[in-house]
């Protein structure tokens, strides 16, 4: 396929950022997957490297990842087919940035769940959980804030193999893009917040002890 060499290095060494790179006539993109694991209150991050040139679409995957159905999905519209790999690139890119939606909306019932847990009666100290998912919700924005300029550039046209017909699509998953990563800076800004208060709560509590006993 004739792929360039710095763009193999990349796929095959991983641990890159998201982004859209041109190498002559051919594009190489890089996503990060996300699935949330509800019990340890982490999420778990894989990593799809993407290369799209006249006729073909290579993915290079690190972390579980499964792009059958999407095909299975693809399969099923020939009018978008007829566009091209870009197509096909779509497909694939929805179906990750759509799978970051179940990701915030599990950070989104801890962190409320934390929250009811500071402004309650009970003499817990939450910092401890409050640090672990800030530092989840950190590394999800990492994940997904670098892809909404790549996204972009694909639905403004900036890239002949990227067809006029499949940009309006990619223009819908820009949008997603934007609600996840407004969700994530959202979570970001609350658990500081929420961290703030619980440091006042564990001060007061702190004091009420000191004067009992003095």
């Amino acid at each position: 396929f004739e792929l360039h060499e710095l763009a193999v290095e990349d796929a095959i060494k991983a641990h890159q950022r998201p982004k859209l790179d041109t190498y002559g006539e051919s594009l190489f993109l890089v996503l990060k997957t996300a699935r949330y694991l509800e019990a340890e209150e982490t999420v778990e991050f894989g990593e799809i490297q993407l290369f799209i040139g006249e006729g073909f679409i290579i993915t290079v995957r690190h972390g579980e990842t499964a792009l059958h159905d999407v095909r299975l999905r693809m399969e099923q519209r020939p009018d978008l087919l007829r566009c091209g790999p870009g197509a096909a690139l779509y497909a694939i890119v929805d179906r990750i940035v759509d799978d970051y939606a179940p990701v915030a909306a599990g950070l989104d019932r801890d962190i409320r769940e934390i929250e009811g847990e500071v402004f309650s009666h009970s003499r817990s100290n939450q910092a401890e959980r409050i640090y672990k998912l800030k530092r989840e919700v950190l590394e999800l924005h990492d994940a997904v804030a670098p892809l909404v300029t790549p996204v972009d550039r694909l639905a403004r046209g900036h890239h002949e193999l990227i067809h006029e017909d499949v940009r309006a699509y990619f223009r819908d998953v820009h949008d997603h893009l934007l609600r996840v990563v407004g969700e994530v800076e959202g979570f970001r800004d609350l658990l500081t917040s929420v961290l703030e208060a619980n440091l006042t709560q564990v001060s007061v509590r702190q004091n009420e002890d000191v004067r009992r006993i003095s």
